[in-house]
C-alpha cells in the first residue's frame, strides 16, 4: 500500500476524459482544467439547444432530449437540459437546469443534479447529488452518493494536488474521470478529483485529487492496480 501523495496526481481536462462526445469537444477542448467548464455549462447547452441538434427533440421550453430516451412521469426536468440518446431518467428523478448527459446515461430514483456533465454511459442510479460536478464515460456512483459542490465557510474551492490550484469558485463537486467507479454512501467533498479507473470504497469521504488506476479504501490508504 501507499499514500496518494507517493501517487501522480493529474488535473487537466486531457488526462481525465479520453472520449467526448463531438458536440461537447469545442467545451472541453477550451478549458486546460476541468473546473473551468462549470461556469460555462449553461450558456453551452443554450447555444447548442438554440442551434439544433440531429436526432433530438424540444419536449419542453429549453429541454432537448435525444432518441430513444425514456422519462419516467414522476421525473422533474428544469432547462437548460439536454439528455442524450438511449439515456433513462428514473422516478423522481430532479433535474434542476444546466445538465448535458452523452448516450446511454442513467439518472437514478430520487436523484438530484444540477450544473454538471455527464458523458456517455454514465450511471448516478440511487439517492445521488452531483452539483457542479463533471462526470467521465463510464462513470458509477453508488447508493447514496454525494458530490458535495459548496464549502462549509462558503469561500472559493481550492483544488488540493500536487500543487494547490485557485479555481475562483465557490461552489465545485465532484471530478470523475472516465471509469471510475464510487461505492455506496461515499461523499465526495468540494473539488475532489478523481482519475481514471480508480474505484472508491463505500463510506468514504474523499478529499482531495487521487490518482488513476487505483483503489481507494479510505482517505490515506491508496492500493496501485496490478
Amino acid at each position: 500500500m501507499r499514500e496518494d501523495t507517493a501517487l501522480n496526481k493529474l488535473v487537466r481536462t486531457k488526462d481525465l476524459y479520453s472520449i467526448v462526445p463531438e458536440h461537447l469537444v469545442p467545451l472541453f477542448d477550451l478549458c486546460e482544467y476541468p473546473w473551468q467548464m462549470l461556469p460555462k455549462i449553461k450558456d453551452y447547452i443554450l447555444d447548442l439547444i438554440k442551434s439544433g441538434m440531429t436526432g433530438y427533440t424540444l419536449i419542453a421550453e429549453n429541454v432537448l432530449v435525444g432518441e430513444n430516451v425514456k422519462i419516467y412521469p414522476t421525473a422533474t426536468i428544469e432547462g437548460p437540459t439536454i439528455i442524450g440518446s438511449g439515456s433513462e431518467v428514473r422516478p423522481g428523478a430532479f433535474i434542476r437546469g444546466g445538465v448535458i448527459t452523452g448516450e446511454d446515461c442513467v439518472i437514478g430514483n430520487s436523484s438530484e443534479l444540477k450544473n454538471c456533465i455527464l458523458l456517455d454511459r454514465v450511471q448516478i442510479p440511487h439517492y445521488n447529488y452531483i452539483g457542479d460536478s463533471i462526470l467521465g464515460n463510464k462513470a458509477h456512483t453508488g447508493a447514496g452518493t454525494i458530490c458535495s459542490n459548496l464549502k462549509a465557510d462558503g469561500k472559493p474551492v481550492v483544488i488540493h494536488g500536487d500543487v494547490d490550484y485557485e479555481t475562483g469558485l465557490r461552489k465545485i463537486g465532484g471530478i470523475l474521470a472516465d471509469g471510475v467507479d464510487v461505492g455506496c454512501g461515499a461523499v465526495i467533498n468540494p473539488g475532489t478529483i478523481i482519475g481514471k479507473n480508480t474505484s472508491v470504497y463505500p463510506l468514504t469521504a474523499l478529499r482531495g485529487v487521487y490518482p488513476c488506476d487505483c483503489i481507494v479504501k479510505s482517505t490515506k490508504v491508496i492500493v496501485k492496480r496490478v
